[in-house]
């Protein structure tokens, strides 16, 4: 039966968070996997870092889908069928004897995982009260960390210890857990009466949404912010392992530095709230990204190589991210509330495209150095102050978009 009227609890709370945590299982969990798989199947590079961004550009083009299906068909019969299809890519991938069934059982394991972060969020927004949002979305984003922090520690382990396939038997239970509590607790925000008309199509509803300059900034800027974050991991994986000869699970321990981060930007977003402008909280995630991307490109071409080196300003990096992220997801489905699942899934879709778009360039120019890294997540870091400042410009000016 669907319910809008009903108050979340706690229960439905930690279920929406233990949802978010099908994002982790698919992309983070596998960032100590890629140097075994390279080894493992005799694979180049570029081919090894595609068995990775194969997944978020899988993850990118469903969440467009997932978005509007829900604004359509309704939040928890797509939410349950993309997580079945995770458990069906997480069990052909723990499977696979080729790169080439690797790569599409990652494929499919993603494209069930792209319904948890558009779906979550929009399901945020139809069970809080405008004014709780901000801190609904920051406090479930908080969450979700969790599985960022744990996730490449527990993938580097049970690599270490039983082979890169555990990983994906890992991710196959620990969905099939996250599935049923889905199923049990969360129940459908959005009723019939809200849902997009079938006169309405899902094209429709695109032009309107990116005919709005607000709104392709705000998705822009976290698309550009998170790919910057998402080279600086994948890269810092692979040169881990093969240039300064660490093991996976060392990895995995300095790369809670990068959720932490997160936490911390997100705890600040949670405590400020409505109390400053959303659009001064973006700017200053942007500041702070451009300032710790340039940091980090000095130290390198001084020549120190050392794991903080990666993981300080990873630290940093994720901060800023978490700090304006989710300003500029609450910012995106404000301008159109009646596409609201229409526009989480285009800000889902930023993010995982920037980030499979510049980490496949990464694989494509890495030399072993970590100097290819450091430009590329320059690059991002530029277009993040650039597109992270249009808001904030445009709400000085008064300037309706």
């Amino acid at each position: 039966m669907e319910m809008t009227s009903r108050i979340p609890g706690r229960g439905f709370a930690l279920a929406l968070g233990l949802t978010a945590l099908i994002t982790p299982l698919a992309v983070h969990l596998f960032f100590p996997v890629i140097p075994a798989v390279k080894v493992a199947l005799g694979l180049s590079d570029a081919y090894a870092y595609l068995t990775f961004s194969i997944a978020l550009f899988g993850m990118a083009f469903a969440t467009l889908f997932y978005g509007s299906l829900s604004d359509r068909y309704g939040r928890r019969p797509v939410l349950l069928s993309g997580l079945a299809l995770f458990l069906v890519g997480s069990a052909v991938s723990a499977m696979a004897e080729t790169a080439i069934t690797l790569v599409i059982g990652r494929l499919v394991q993603a494209i069930g995982a792209g319904c948890a972060l558009a779906l979550v969020r929009a399901i945020a927004r139809d069970a809080y009260s405008a004014e709780n949002l901000v801190k609904a979305i920051a406090y479930l984003t908080m969450f979700g960390t969790l599985g960022p922090m744990v996730s490449p520690f527990i993938g580097g382990v049970l690599t270490d210890m039983f082979g890169w396939r555990s990983v994906f038997s890992f991710a196959l239970l620990a969905g099939g857990a996250i599935m049923l509590t889905a199923y049990l607790v969360i129940y459908e925000t959005h009723p019939a009466a809200s849902r997009i008309k079938s006169d309405v199509s899902i094209a429709q509803s695109y032009a309107a949404l990116f005919r709005r300059l607000r709104f392709n900034a705000f998705v822009l800027q976290s698309g550009f912010m998170t790919a910057a974050f998402m080279v600086m991991a994948s890269a810092s994986a692979s040169l881990m392992t093969e240039l300064l000869h660490r093991p996976a699970t060392e990895f995995g321990l300095y790369f809670m530095m990068f959720p932490i981060g997160f936490f911390t930007g997100n705890f600040i977003a949670s405590r400020v709230g409505n109390r400053v402008a959303g659009e001064t909280m973006i700017l200053i995630g942007s500041l702070l990204g451009m300032a710790t991307v340039t940091a980090q490109a000095i130290v390198l071409s001084h020549g120190t190589l050392t794991p903080l080196a990666f993981f300080i300003p990873g630290f940093f990096i994720t901060m800023s991210q978490g700090i304006g992220m989710s300003y500029s997801q609450v910012g995106a489905m404000a301008e159109i509330p009646r596409f609201a699942g229409t526009a989480a899934g285009v800000g889902v879709f930023m993010q995982n495209f920037g980030a499979a778009v510049f980490s496949q360039l990464y694989g494509l120019l890495a030399d072993g150095t970590p100097m290819p890294m450091s430009r590329i997540a320059l690059f991002c870091a530029v277009m993040t102050l650039i597109t992270g400042a249009i808001p904030f410009l445009l709400k000085r000016r008064r300037v309706t978009p």
